[in-house]
């Protein structure tokens, strides 16, 4: 799993990702807000995410994995 493409558009980070579970990440660093795009077309909107989860997140070896041990079950979250 890695970022294949990673954009920076005014206070969001947006992350392409190769991972068996998310296409897509877009993080606000001023609302601390992270929306996911799951390969299953749902998408999901965490709230309170710190900038320095984010980081770490982008940095994991495997983001999936980080993602569900760090973020998924750890913030509020909504469906879109």
């Amino acid at each position: 799993m890695a970022i294949t493409k990673e954009t920076i558009s005014g206070t969001n980070i947006i992350c392409e990702i190769e991972s068996s579970n998310i296409n897509k990440t877009d993080f606000n660093t001023e609302s601390k807000k992270l929306i996911v795009d799951f390969k299953t077309g749902a998408q999901y909107e965490y709230e309170g995410v710190p900038h320095e989860v984010y980081t770490r997140f982008r940095m994991a070896e495997s983001q999936g994995s980080f993602f569900s041990k760090n973020i998924a079950k750890t913030y509020k979250y909504k469906k879109l």
